[in-house]
């Protein structure tokens, strides 16, 4: 991947970026280099509100349609797996099977390669999941509103948590795929500033809100100083591991207090 001043990428080439990598939507990628993914993983969060707008729509409708909280908590969950095909929540069962396996750095990332799915994978994707829908269970009952808003502060939360593992300073554990074209491209004062951004989006809404948010990339940045310990670094599956540990962690906050 190079990286260019001569042809400096627009906020179309950013927004493409970030929608043709981090979902299924029908957006054409007409740039793949370290300038359009450093405007791409700045822009992640606006690919969350999207993909969280859509979780928050089904879960509502269905809410609105006498479905019970539980079928409307599921429709949500449901839907930001299928605008990213499964790969974030593939990404965190592959991190649990490399970190579980307790093995050193190449025989991890080796196993997180692998197709298939491991116990770790299976534990970590079955109680991920069931922890979403019970909090977006509990949201639901105390209203459509509120669990329609819980759904867009995790999904853009969760991409938020991108954008800081793409912070200079943080290396790719592999020299190929996701992780390395944008291992490093965002400067720290700029993730700095979305985060801060995102946050106080999220308090405006309420400071509960807001709270989560700090909570979820907490948890995610936990989770990333772990993986860069262990793998020496992100990948691809880290960053949807990372995703999915922010998603949850704002879920699981917001149902307290």
């Amino acid at each position: 991947m190079t990286d260019t001043t001569a042809d400096r990428p627009t906020p179309a080439d950013a927004l493409r970026f970030a929608f043709g990598t981090l979902t299924v939507l029908p957006v054409r990628l007409t740039r793949w280099d370290r300038a359009a993914a450093r405007g791409g993983m700045l822009a992640a969060p606006l690919a969350g509100l999207v993909v969280g707008a859509c979780a928050a729509g089904a879960g509502a409708l269905f809410s609105l349609l006498g479905s019970g909280p539980l079928l409307a908590a599921v429709a949500t969950v449901a839907v930001p797996a299928v605008l990213t095909r499964g790969l974030h929540l593939d990404g965190l069962a592959d991190v649990a099977d490399g970190l579980g396996s307790g093995k050193p750095a190449a025989d991890a990332l080796r196993i997180m390669k692998q197709s298939d799915i491991g116990p770790f994978g299976v534990i970590t994707l079955v109680l991920t999941l069931f922890g979403q829908v019970a909090a977006l269970d509990r949201l639901y009952e105390a209203g459509a509103l509120r669990g329609a808003l819980a759904a867009v502060v995790a999904a853009v939360t969760a991409r938020c948590a991108l954008t800081l593992a793409s912070r200079t300073g943080v290396p790719a554990a592999r020299p190929d795929g996701l992780g390395a074209a944008v291992a490093g491209v965002v400067p720290v004062p700029a993730t700095a500033a979305v985060a801060a951004l995102t946050t106080l989006a999220a308090a405006a809404a309420s400071l509960h809100a807001g709270a989560a948010v700090l909570l979820a990339l907490l948890a995610a940045e936990l989770l990333l100083r772990h993986c860069r310990r262990r793998l020496g670094g992100v990948t691809g599956d880290v960053f949807g591991a990372l995703s999915e540990t922010a998603a949850t962690t704002a879920l699981l906050a917001l149902t307290l207090g």
